[in-house]
Order: structure tokens, then sequence, then C-alpha cells
């Protein structure tokens, strides 16, 4: 299928307008092809300003810029569209919204964090398989360029350990990791694989450091910046050198890498990231929240 009618649910983010605008504007140096946004529902959490306060601009914007019919259910959504992108903010809605499409065995991208919890996260894997759904879901720093390049560098020596850093802004509604830190722990993935066994946290009142050892004893480690420092990056540790990776620094938009990702995904339904290393960073994050709570190393 070339040119893929892609249906949109949950209008609460500015991924919905990024994403439209790569697929629709031929003109944009990033242009991504092989689909169309058709349909869109727009969706919101009123009790995550977030989220209900831009609903309606971003519903807006792709019917009055981009032709998107904007439908009065998910379940339109999912009938009229060859595949869909489930972009709501509010990571607590994933599994009741998956749940209501699933039954129409269209291939799903599921934006970031995949559920909050590892139970939700877990359900929608196995409502998935139950219904034959073919699931991707991904934070976009996975896929930033100057990260790709790196990972990709032909010759280098395999790597022995990663510290990833990133902002982490914090939502309430969004349990505390999951909002921001989702980013960074992406990437940390993304360097090393899944196959973390045990986490431990360390909080101040600057930054908060996620400790991951891996079953192979790799170390692999998460800063999250509470203030100041806005800027993602990495610390890639090889067997022969340390290499640093400035995630801003190449300019190709991290959301254009990750729609060229998606739409290949939603083409042939073969994800570039497996459910289960997902669930395991969304289990990541939940254990960083029950070290922190603890002061206790916790296993995954």
């Amino acid at each position: 299928m070339n040119n893929l009618r892609i249906g949109m649910i949950g209008l609460d983010t500015s991924h919905v307008s990024i994403f439209t605008k790569l697929l629709h504007d031929a003109t944009h140096p990033y242009h991504v092809t092989g689909g169309r946004v058709v349909a869109a529902y727009p969706g919101g959490s009123p009790d995550f300003p977030l989220s209900f306060n831009r609903v309606a601009g971003y519903t807006g914007e792709l019917r009055e810029q981009y032709g998107v019919r904007i439908a009065d259910s998910l379940e339109e959504v999912a009938e009229e569209c060859d595949a869909i992108m489930l972009e709501s903010a509010d990571g607590r809605v994933h599994l009741e919204q998956f749940r209501a499409i699933a039954k129409y065995g269209k291939p799903v991208f599921i934006d970031k964090p995949l559920a909050l919890t590892t139970s939700e996260a877990k359900e929608i894997a196995l409502i998935a398989d139950v219904n034959g759904v073919a699931i991707m879901s991904s934070s976009s720093l996975r896929y930033a360029e100057a990260l790709s390049a790196e990972l990709g560098r032909e010759a280098a020596a395999s790597i022995s350990g990663a510290e990833a850093f990133g902002p982490l802004h914090i939502q309430a509604t969004q349990s505390h990791y999951f909002w921001y830190g989702i980013h960074a722990a992406e990437m940390l993935y993304a360097i090393l694989g899944p196959g973390c066994e045990e986490v431990s946290v360390e909080s101040t009142v600057e930054y908060e450091l996620i400790k991951g050892r891996w079953r192979d004893g790799r170390i692999g480690t998460l800063r999250g910046n509470l203030n100041g420092n806005d800027e993602f990056g990495a610390h890639i540790h090889r067997l022969d050198e340390t290499v640093y990776v400035q995630v801003g620094s190449a300019p190709k938009p991290f959301y254009a890498s990750l729609l060229e990702q998606v739409i290949p995904f939603l083409q042939t339904r073969k994800p570039a990231v497996e459910i289960s290393e997902t669930v395991e960073i969304i289990r990541f994050l939940e254990a960083a929240e029950e070290s922190r709570a603890s002061g206790l190393s916790v296993k995954l």
C-alpha cells in the first residue's frame, strides 16, 4: 500500500500538527511520503490542562489547514482509515482507546508513553496479539539523527555502557518519570537494547539519576535534569573510546526521523521497535519510581 489513509486519535499534542505537516507538505525539506491524514478524533482529558486546553487549536488546524475530517468517535476513524496514529498526550487513556479500535485490525502507532503502568502496557500488548493488530510505540528521541549516526557507525567497537540525559519536566497526572523521562529512557534503550534487570535511583533538587544494571553486566544511567539544562544527549562507552552525542546537533527534526520509521511500519506491519522492548521500558520507569519512593534497588 503506497499511500495510506491515516487516522489520528487524540488532537491534544503538537505531534499531530508536526506529523500532518510532514506528511502533507511536499515542499517541506523533510517531507515524508507514504500517507496522508484523512480523519481524526479530538479526544482530550478534562483533568489534564496540557491536554484539554490544546484540543480545540489542533483540531481546527487539522480541519482548516489540511482538510482532515473530524470524526465523532474513535471507531469512525478506525473504520475509515488504513492505519492509525494514536497520539493522545495522556498516557492514562491509551489502553482504553486502543481497546476500542483493536477490533478493526488496523496497524496502530501509539505515541509515547505506551502506558503509565506495566500492567496496562502488557494488556495493550495482549489485546494486540489477540486481535492480530501490529503495534509500535516510540519517542522521537530514539531516532534522533545524531544518535542513529553514532549507533550505525561502521567498524565501531561494541558498546560497554552508556549515560543518557535530558530535561525531566513533570506533570502530576502522568506519574513522575513518564512525561519526559520516557525520552531519555528510549535513548538509553536504543543504545543498550533490552535486558535491564535492576534499577536504583538517587535524587537531588537539581536532577535525578536512574541507574540500570543489564543482565550482561553493563551499566546504563539516565540523568533527568529538573532545572536549567534542557538539552538531550548521551555518552556512549565503547571498549576503546567514549563518544559524546549531542542529540540536537543535527538539522533534521526528531519527528521527521521518527515518522520515517512509523510510515514503513504502518505499511508493512513490521515494527521498528518490538512491543516487548517497549513494555520493558515502561517497567524500567515504573521500577525507577518504586526505587525513588523506597530508596531501595528494584528488580524488573
